[in-house]
């Protein structure tokens, strides 16, 4: 039996105890630090942790292995006060109330939209619209907090519509200090400066001082919140636009060069010549210097090659 090696990055203090096949998707049983003590949400005591486990376990979506879907597994628990012996479940901390994925799974979601709509991640991800919708309402109503010891150097600031035909657009900032592992930071709702300005709010005055770029499209919008609010960092276009700035120069480049330059094409059907009389003419310079003529692509009937053509076929006859 083969024995493969995956790597993953798992969130801090998160440890994974097995690994199980299941058909085209990918199973890990989890397990964290479990806190010591418990605030209870009904009556408010702080007290010991008495943790229950019912012998169950909670999935959760994760994110693509190898291009299938992965899932998390732990075990469910509860614990009950001993004030009041209200019942309240165990939280992960990788993971929203009553959701059935990750955090990083919906910040996976949020990055998937940006070209795509709902229905598009939705059948990418084989999960409904109905929930990329909902993780798309988290994301930008969640009042999201950056740790102020998180060191961010590059940053990245982009629009998406959530809804076909660009009916609803919201701002991601994104933390690009590890190119290959980008991060969601802040989702606000709008594409204007107001909404660029919220996203860069959600960094503490330090963070933004240790900006060195960031990345953006060629809207005013973004770059001129990013000038107010980052005065150490250089802005960068993508090379997505880059590119297609490019490609427009050159293709009006190309556009100039009209067809009727090139000669009027005759679309009659040439009638009385053969191939054997269809010679091309010969390369001459044109008036630039050496290089192709106005004459290159002319095509004209020399009744001379004709002749010797047909003298050859004669000679290979008596032979």
């Amino acid at each position: 039996m083969a024995n493969v090696t995956i790597d993953m990055d798992l969130p801090e203090g998160v440890t994974i105890t097995s690994y199980h096949r299941l058909g085209e998707a990918h199973g890990f049983e989890v397990d964290w630090p479990w806190p010591c003590s418990c605030h209870c949400a009904r009556c408010g005591h702080q007290g010991p942790a008495r943790w229950e486990t019912t012998g169950k376990a909670r999935v959760l979506r994760d994110l693509d292995v190898w291009g299938q879907p992965s899932f998390w597994s732990y075990p469910a628990a509860f614990h009950r006060c001993e004030r009041c012996h209200h019942r309240q479940d165990l939280i992960p901390p990788f993971k929203r109330k009553d959701a059935s994925y990750t955090f990083r799974f919906e910040q996976h979601v949020v990055r998937l939209l940006i070209g795509s709509t709902e229905t598009d991640v939705a059948r990418r991800l084989g999960i409904s619209a109905e929930t990329v919708a909902r993780i798309v309402k988290l994301q930008v109503s969640a009042a999201k907090v950056v740790g102020p010891q998180r060191l961010i150097t590059d940053i990245g600031i982009d629009e998406i519509s959530l809804k076909k035909r660009h009916q609803l657009y919201v701002t991601i900032l994104s933390d690009l200090s590890k190119p290959e592992q980008p991060q969601v930071l802040a989702v606000k709702p709008g594409r204007d400066e107001a909404a660029a300005t919220a996203c860069l709010e959600c960094l503490s005055e330090q963070q933004r001082q240790a900006v060195r770029s960031y990345r953006v499209d060629m809207g005013a919008a973004y770059t001129s919140a990013c000038a107010k609010l980052l005065p150490k960092a250089a802005g960068v276009i993508d090379r997505f636009h880059v590119a297609k700035l490019w490609n427009d120069a050159i293709d009006g480049e190309r556009k100039k060069n009209h067809p009727g330059l090139q000669g009027e094409a005759d679309a009659a059907r040439a009638e009385g010549v053969s191939l054997a009389d269809v010679v091309v003419s010969p390369r001459r310079e044109g008036s630039d210097g050496p290089g192709p003529g106005p004459a290159d692509s002319a095509v004209s009937a020399d009744p001379a090659p004709a002749e010797l053509v047909r003298l050859a076929a004669a000679l290979q006859g008596d032979l």
